[in-house]
C-alpha cells in the first residue's frame, strides 16, 4: 500500500489513539464475511474467503441474532448465547462481542458463556472484560463447567494437540470459582448467571457478594439450575432473596433428551 494509505488505516484501526493496534481495535473492525479490513488482507488466510454462499449464510445468521439482541433490549430482557466447541467457538465469541457492543451500552442485554472445564477460561474471561472496558459497554457473562469433554478430549488426540480440559475435576472447580469471583468483584460493570449445580460454587459466590456489601436481589447477579434438578438450592437462594431462575429446556424429545443426559452426567455425583 502507498505509505499515504498505510497511516489512514493505521488510524483508523488505532481506536484510542495510542500509537499501538492491539488485539480487540483489530477484531472490532475486521469483516469476517471476506477475511479482510479495507485492502488489508490475513495472509494466514488468503485462498479461504468465503463463498458467496456461506456469505450468505453468514450475513443471515447475524442479521437473526441481531434481531433477537434488539428485541431482548427492547423488552428488558436478557439474551444468553451458549457455548460450544472449542473449534468454532471463536466465531460465536465474536459474533457476541459485536452484539455486546451495540445492545450493551445501558444495561448487560447480551450474555457470553464461558466453560470453566477449559484451561484458558479464565484468561479469556479477563481479556473480554478489559476489552469491554475499553469499548465502554456492560459484560454479560453466563459461567458453566462444560459439557463436551469426551469430544474435546477425543479430537485433541486425533489432531495431536494439547488436550484444552482442565487436568482434574478439582481444577474445574478451581476455575469456575476464579471466574464467577472475578466477574462479582467487577461489578456493575459485570453481570454474571451463575448456572450451576455445585452447592460448594452457589455458597461461595453468596459470601463474596457479602463481603463485598451486593445487595441479593439487587444485583447483576443471578442464579439457574435445571428444573427438577438441585431444587433445594434454588429454593433456599429464592428464600435469601437472591435472583434465581429455574432452565426449562424444551423442544422435539429426540433433541432434547440427549441434552438432559449431559446435564444428568455432569451431575452424577450429585444423583
Amino acid at each position: 500500500l502507498p505509505q499515504a494509505r498505510e497511516a489512514e488505516l493505521f488510524e483508523r484501526l488505532d481506536a484510542d489513539r495510542t500509537g499501538l493496534v492491539d488485539y480487540g481495535e483489530w477484531l472490532a473492525q475486521l469483516r469476517p464475511g471476506d477475511l479482510v479490513y479495507g485492502e488489508v488482507e490475513l495472509a494466514s488466510l488468503q485462498g479461504q474467503r468465503l463463498s458467496e454462499e456461506q456469505r450468505r449464510r453468514l450475513l443471515n445468521m447475524t442479521d437473526r441474532l441481531r434481531s433477537l439482541a434488539a428485541a431482548a433490549h427492547e423488552r428488558g430482557v436478557h439474551l444468553m448465547v451458549d457455548a460450544e466447541q472449542t473449534y468454532f467457538q471463536p466465531g460465536i465469541d465474536y459474533l457476541v462481542d459485536r452484539l455486546q457492543r451495540d445492545f450493551n451500552r445501558e444495561r448487560a442485554v447480551v450474555y457470553n458463556t464461558y466453560q470453566c472445564y477449559l484451561r484458558d477460561a479464565l484468561e479469556r474471561f479477563r481479556a473480554d472484560l478489559e476489552r469491554s472496558k475499553r469499548g465502554g459497554y456492560k459484560m454479560g457473562i453466563k459461567a458453566v463447567r462444560g459439557a463436551y469433554m469426551v469430544q474435546e478430549r477425543a479430537r485433541a488426540a486425533a489432531k495431536g494437540y494439547a488436550d484444552p480440559i482442565h487436568a482434574s475435576l478439582s481444577d474445574t472447580h478451581a476455575c469456575y470459582d476464579a471466574v464467577v469471583a472475578a466477574a462479582v468483584d467487577a461489578l456493575p460493570h459485570t453481570s454474571v448467571m451463575v448456572a450451576s449445580h455445585n452447592e460448594a460454587s452457589v455458597m461461595a459466590v453468596a459470601r463474596r457478594m457479602a463481603e463485598l456489601g451486593v445487595a441479593p436481589g439487587q444485583s447483576g447477579v443471578y442464579f439457574g439450575q435445571l428444573l427438577g434438578m438441585c431444587d433445594h438450592v434454588s429454593f433456599t437462594l429464592g428464600r435469601g432473596g437472591y435472583n434465581v431462575y429455574k432452565y426449562l429446556p424444551y423442544g422435539p424429545v429426540m433433541e432434547v433428551v440427549p441434552y438432559l443426559v449431559r446435564r444428568l452426567e455432569e451431575n452424577s455425583s450429585m444423583m
